[in-house]
Parts: structure tokens; C-alpha cells; sequence
């Protein structure tokens, strides 16, 4: 419960109470910053311990496509480059004047991939004042599924989480408690993203054809997932609760509710059914370019990148059929604050001084 917007308390009981928990345990002394680098977005969150979780004071979002052309030359280039320094330049100077002293910035499936990540991580530290650490797919895969453990439905056995980036899908086989505790039971980082699956296939102009190979190369590595987990005999036994954090998920679910923009209070959260989640990514599959730009939830910035993002969607429903999604507007930089909160409660005490 929060003090801020508590009626029931008076002014002096609030300030004990704040007292009483910021010098309780190591995370109430810090503001904290979270930075997450993809393939395609530029993501921020800052934010101030509150409960058990944290309040978000600053965020910024911004598509930068760092990975354009990297699945077919190897290399960041230096328009993708210059325009993704200008995005974390502002995260920077939103951290400073957020009084940050906490962060941790990471780069995920595109530096990995990259032969010139070095360089870039070089002049991102010299330029923007910030180190970015390219973390594992494995860590990528845990950090999203911690940052959307509000939103599991812990009446449920297992859930399967699967985040769809840029350069690449995470897919995240959890296995839940009656404790409300969760246990990563398997992971998969399938090497197609929303970027890399349309630089293969197209994304302006989509064949009926090229859209079909799209949910071709994707259904490979979920049939290996699917066969070392046996995933699909859960969900037919009713016990699987399926949640989804992406840009993809999002933008579908916000087709879906007819938003006239978008609206993060009304997507993050929200159940689709699946059928018509489907629905949306056929019609927009069949669509063409100018349609789907007309898209309030869509737009330019992703309109040649959706149709790649529905057939991922598509691929995982042909092998496990949900009967309804739930959409997280939340992922890796949530899991990077609750790390870096549990890592400063875990941390000795300050002592005050005393002064004789």
C-alpha cells in the first residue's frame, strides 16, 4: 500500500511510515535507472522503490532499428549508429536529472550478433556516459519473464512467456506454485525477430507465399521447444496460462480494442482472445502497406514490421492453442529494476554515524 495517496493516514504517520521502510532495507536510499537496447527500440525506466515494487517517475521509448541490415552484412551501420546515440543521450540526461544512482543498461540480441558491438559500445560509454552490457539470451529470457510476474495467473501450473524482439523471440516455460512462486522449467532464443524476419522475407509487400515461409522458419524451433517440453499436452488439459511482451502483442492488442492511439493503461493487462488475435494478424497479413500505416496503433515506424511479428504470433498458436493471450506491456527493463532493488536489499545496512 502506498503512503503518497493515503487518506486513512495523517502527515506525521505517513512520514514514520516512509522512515520506518526506506531505512529498513537497501533499496529505499536509491532512484533507479533501466536501459534497454534491442534490435529495433531504444527503452527507459526510471523509477523509486514503492511496496514491493517501484513507482515509474521518467520513461522514454523510441525506435532506433540499431539492427537494420545487420542479418545480411554483419554490422551495425553508422545511420543506425548516430541515431541510436541520440536516443540514449536523452536517457542519459532523463537519468541525471532524475538524480539516478542505480542503473544498468543492457544490449541484447543485435550486439550480440554484430562484429562491430565493441566500437559501439565504446563510443556509447565516451558519447552518452553509459555502459551497456550485452547480456545471454539466457538472462534476456529470465529478465522478461521477472519483470511480467505481476501478470501471471498463479491458479494456473505452468505459464508460457515469449517476448518478441527485434532479432530474435524468447520463449519462456515457467512452471508456477500455489506459493505464487514461478520456476523457469525451459528457455529458447529462436534467431528470428520482427527485423530479421522481414529483411529474409520482405515487409513493404507480402505474398501469401512469403508470408507462409515466415511461419515456416519460426515452427522449426517451436517444434523443438514444443518436443522437449511437451507444452501443447498442458494447454489441452486447461492448466497454461500463455502471456505476451512485445512490441508485436501490443500493437495487436491495440488493433484489436480499435485504439484511436495507443493507450498502455488499456493494453497492459488485457486478455485476447485468440481467435481474434488471429484474426487481426490474417487481416492485416493480407493488408497492404498504406492500410497498415493507416493503423493508429501501427503507424510507419512499424508498419513493414508487424506482418513479421503476426507470423511469429501465428507459429507459436498453430502448435499451442490457447484459448486467449494476456498481453504485458512490461518485460526486461521491469526485470532489471526488481534486480537491482533485490541486489541493494541484499546489501549491508548503512550505519549511521555517531558523532561523540
Amino acid at each position: 500500500m502506498t503512503t503518497r495517496n493515503n487518506p486513512r493516514r495523517g502527515k506525521g504517520e505517513q512520514r514514520r511510515y516512509r522512515s520506518r521502510h526506506r531505512n529498513g532495507t537497501g533499496r529505499w536510499h536509491h532512484v533507479y535507472g533501466a536501459v534497454d537496447l534491442g534490435t529495433n527500440n531504444c527503452r527507459l525506466l526510471v523509477a523509486k522503490p514503492q511496496g514491493s515494487s517501484f513507482r515509474v517517475i521518467d520513461s522514454f521509448s523510441r525506435i532506433v532499428r540499431l539492427g537494420e541490415g545487420v542479418s545480411l552484412t554483419g554490422m551495425l551501420s553508422e545511420d543506425a549508429v548516430e541515431r541510436t546515440l541520440e536516443a540514449l543521450k536523452i536517457c542519459s540526461d532523463k537519468m541525471r536529472r532524475c538524480g539516478v544512482t542505480r542503473m544498468r543498461c543492457v544490449a541484447t540480441e543485435v550486439c550480440r550478433k554484430a562484429l562491430n558491438s565493441e566500437a559501439f559500445l565504446a563510443r556509447v560509454k565516451d558519447e552518452c556516459g553509459i555502459e551497456l552490457d550485452i547480456i545471454t539470451t539466457g538472462e534476456e529470457a529470465a529478465l522478461a519473464a521477472d519483470g511480467c510476474a505481476p501478470l501471471l495467473d498463479f491458479s494456473n501450473k505452468n505459464a508460457l512467456v515469449f517476448d518478441i524482439g527485434g532479432g530474435s523471440t524468447e520463449l519462456i516455460w515457467l512452471s508456477l506454485t500455489e506459493k505464487r512462486q514461478s520456476e523457469v522449467l525451459g528457455w529458447m532464443s529462436i534467431p528470428y525477430g520482427v527485423v530479421t524476419l522481414t529483411e529474409r522475407h520482405g515487409g513493404r509487400s507480402i505474398s501469401e507465399n512469403a508470408y507462409a515461409n515466415m511461419i515456416s522458419d519460426v515452427a522449426e524451433h517451436i517444434d523443438n521447444f514444443e518436443n522437449e517440453h511437451d507444452i501443447a499436452a498442458n494447454i489441452k488439459g486447461g492448466t497454461v496460462q500463455m502471456l505476451g511482451t512485445s512490441g508485436t502483442v501490443t500493437t495487436l492488442a491495440g488493433v484489436h480494442l480499435g485504439l484511436p492511439r495507443y493507450n498502455r493503461r488499456k493494453v497492459d493487462g488485457s486478455w485476447l482472445n485468440a481467435k481474434s488475435m488471429r484474426d487481426v494478424c490474417k487481416r492485416l497479413a493480407q493488408s497492404d502497406y498504406e492500410a497498415r500505416v493507416s493503423e493508429p496503433c501501427i503507424g510507419h515506424e512499424r508498419a513493414d514490421l508487424v506482418v513479421s511479428g503476426c507470423a511469429i504470433v501465428e507459429a507459436m498458436h498453430d502448435v499451442w492453442p490457447v484459448k486467449k493471450l494476456r498481453v504485458a506491456d512490461r518485460g526486461l527493463r521491469e526485470g532489471l529494476l526488481h534486480g537491482m532493488m533485490r541486489i541493494a536489499d541484499d546489501e549491508p545496512r548503512v550505519s549511521q554515524e555517531v558523532t561523540s
